[in-house]
């Protein structure tokens, strides 16, 4: 039985590089020095929620519903896998802009206002 394969170091934290890769069938190894793909920093709860989030197709009102979790929760999870794949966030709590879309998003999630009205209310931004 094998493994599930680390991204991570369990030490420090830091990206793991695979060395050694092995044929299951004939035993033939190869030496290298071999990177892993971005996913492979996710830890298993990244994994699980972007798993949700494909398979909702992004619709963020479903993987509330599947997960059980708010709009910001599902917002939070999704920045931070967005951090985790190596991306800067953009938004900043100081950026007035950032500031005026989280409005229309609370909005939305109250049910304040509807889904094409934040559309168009965020492309003025």
């Amino acid at each position: 039985m094998a493994n599930k394969l680390l991204g991570k170091c369990p030490v420090c934290g830091d990206n793991l590089k695979i060395t050694t890769l092995k044929c299951s069938g004939c035993q033939t190894s190869i030496n290298g020095s071999f990177v892993l793909d971005k996913f492979s920093r996710l830890t298993s709860d990244q994994l699980y929620f972007v798993e949700i989030f494909i398979k909702s197709r992004g619709n963020i009102k479903e993987v509330e519903r599947e997960m059980g979790i708010s709009y910001p929760t599902v917002r939070n999870k999704l920045d931070n896998v967005i951090e985790a794949l190596g991306y800067n966030l953009q938004d900043s709590p100081d950026d007035p802009a950032s500031a005026k879309r989280k409005e229309i998003l609370d909005s939305l999630e109250k049910g304040e206002i509807t889904s094409g009205e934040a559309v168009e209310l965020l492309q003025k931004i």
